[in-house]
């Protein structure tokens, strides 16, 4: 019996079953088709199998961590949302994910994380407050200039003093574009018909996104929900796909007030030791490097500690 498909994605918040959009839109095109995946929720990219997320481990052992990648080797799995499409819709599906990768996708990085206070207030905060230490004191600042790059490549790089100019050009593309989507939808459950599409599944994930998040820097937003059957289209999605994932918060980090278990102080002492052991060790090396010496040193013994991973993984399947 061949090993299951085991996906690796960002864990839920703000309502979501992920607040990563490209783990968000992998998620719903699973769902959508039914695929039977082993999902790990997870605030640690490092423990996944490629490094990032979202990352599927296919039933042979292969690692594939670009979204349209991934969905391509589940239509091959014979898990296809567009199986019953026309090549009218074939083609119309791909007008549209380019038109969503071009007007709405620059503004959506620039919304979470370039305007300086939705990255503080809420992208950082999450981030931080979710990943294990000592990843989120360094990991959410990376990402963000991951993302700065990303937006430049989308973009193109400008002077300062066009920065402004190219912000409204920006948000006035985006905000086209959502009414055209609004346009498109109409009244219809899907964007073309009763049943969801792969194109479905993205058209969500950027949306649900823009329509959850408490952002308290939200021009698009306050689009957004002025358009209400994209807002009952993201609503009517969450509720049928993820019921009970809707609600998920990115589990603390702290020791609960009323712990149900007596696991907890031994996981808190488990992390400790792991960032100690790592620090004996970079310290081990600079010495046995030459790179720092140490003269006079008092004879110490040795500590009897076994090496332990970074950080736990946070995880619910």
């Amino acid at each position: 019996m061949a090993a299951p498909m085991e996906l690796f994605c960002w864990a839920g918040g703000w309502g979501l079953p992920s607040v990563d959009l490209d783990s968000l839109a992998v998620l719903t095109y699973a769902r959508f088709t039914g695929a039977p995946l082993k999902v790990h929720k997870i605030t640690n990219p490092w423990r996944s199998p490629s490094g990032t997320l979202p990352a599927l481990q296919t039933s042979h052992g292969e690692v594939i961590s670009v979204p349209h990648k991934i969905i391509t080797h589940l239509r091959k799995e014979k898990y296809n949302a567009d199986y019953d499409l026309s090549a009218r819709q074939g083609a119309d599906t791909l007008a549209f994910m380019s038109l969503l990768e071009e007007k709405l996708l620059p503004v959506l990085i620039h919304t979470f994380w370039v305007d300086a206070k939705n990255y503080v207030e809420v992208t950082r905060k999450w981030y931080a407050e979710a990943m294990p230490f000592p990843l989120n004191f360094f990991l959410p600042g990376r990402m963000q200039r991951q993302h700065v790059e990303r937006l430049q490549l989308l973009c193109g790089e400008h002077r300062p003093e066009e920065e402004e100019e190219l912000e409204k050009e920006l948000y006035q593309e985006a905000r086209e574009c959502l009414t055209l989507l609004s346009q498109r939808l109409g009244s219809q459950k899907f964007f073309f018909g009763d049943a969801p599409a792969s194109l479905d599944a993205f058209v969500f994930s950027y949306l649900a996104l823009l329509q959850q998040a408490k952002l308290p820097s939200g021009k698009l937003q306050a689009h957004l929900r002025g358009l209400h059957n994209l807002c009952a289209y993201c609503t009517h999605i969450l509720s049928l796909y993820f019921p009970w994932e809707g609600a998920e918060v990115p589990p603390p980090r702290q020791t609960p007030a009323n712990p149900e278990t007596e696991e907890e102080p031994y996981r808190r002492r488990n992390q400790i030791l792991s960032v100690l052991a790592g620090l004996a060790a970079m310290a081990g090396y600079a010495l046995l490097s030459g790179i720092v010496s140490i003269q006079r040193a008092p004879p110490a013994r040795a500590p009897r500690t076994r090496a332990l991973g970074m950080a736990e993984e946070v995880e619910e399947e």
